[in-house]
């Protein structure tokens, strides 16, 4: 049975959690502690109206963070009420997703991925080598389990890190960062394949994963596995 819309969206939240977060009136307002765009946005639980926007913003100022707010499908009205008060896109997000029965059917070569947590050295180089810094790393960190760290190896090297964790029976896949000297040589497939393994042997059914549409490298990885298109949303901040 494929999960109810929303339920990627619900997944991603679990397994990639803000340091805090609290309901102010309509809004969920979120402490990202520099984790990312994810876990600092601000999401409308309800109906919002323009009144209920400066308490939003005021709260995230407080928190040291530039306001920033997540629309999510559906939230049309939302959307125009952004825009509206300056508010402008800064990124579209799509969410990929397939059965985990899928992904895990074609193994990786031997020695090529492997599952382990905590995060080895050599993960950790490759995660700051691509921008994924100490906050990003405490995100996974905090993230409950069942969780794990994906180490890719290629020609005998370390070719890629990446994080995988489970909310109810969905695996997501965070924190992908591939090597530039191991591009194109099929290593984002096969660490991918290796979480669908990892996700299988836990207890999920689906595996998702997500990426800006502008990262055309990532989006035509996800659809060489046959990830398909589940959520979309995006981001509005005023410039």
């Amino acid at each position: 049975m494929t999960p109810a819309p929303g339920r990627f969206l619900a997944a991603m939240a679990a397994t990639w959690p803000p340091a805090s977060q609290r309901r102010l009136g309509p809004w969920t307002i979120r402490d990202g502690a520099g984790g990312g765009q994810r876990v600092s946005a601000a999401t409308a639980e309800g109906p919002v109206t323009a009144a209920d926007l400066p308490a939003a913003e005021a709260a995230m100022r407080d928190l040291g963070q530039r306001p920033l707010f997540m629309v999510r499908a559906g939230e049309t009205a939302l959307d125009a009420l952004l825009a509206g008060a300056g508010h402008a896109v800064v990124d579209a997000v799509d969410v990929h997703a397939a059965p985990v029965a899928d992904l895990a059917a074609r193994k990786p070569p031997p020695v090529t991925a492997f599952t382990i947590w905590e995060p080895l050295a050599v993960m950790v180089d490759i995660w700051e080598a691509g921008g994924i810094g100490a906050a990003r790393r405490a995100v996974m960190a905090r993230a409950p389990h069942p969780k794990t760290g994906i180490l890719g190896r290629i020609d005998d090297s370390p070719a890629c890190a990446g994080f995988v964790a489970i909310h109810q029976d969905v695996a997501v896949v965070h924190a992908l960062e591939v090597t530039p000297r191991s591009r194109r040589k099929g290593m984002g497939g096969y660490a991918i394949r290796q979480a669908a393994i990892w996700a299988q042997e836990h207890g999920a059914t689906r595996l998702a994963a997500a990426c800006t549409r502008d990262n055309a490298a990532a989006r035509a990885l996800y659809s060489s596995l046959g990830m398909g298109i589940v959520e979309h949303y995006h981001y509005r901040q005023k410039p």
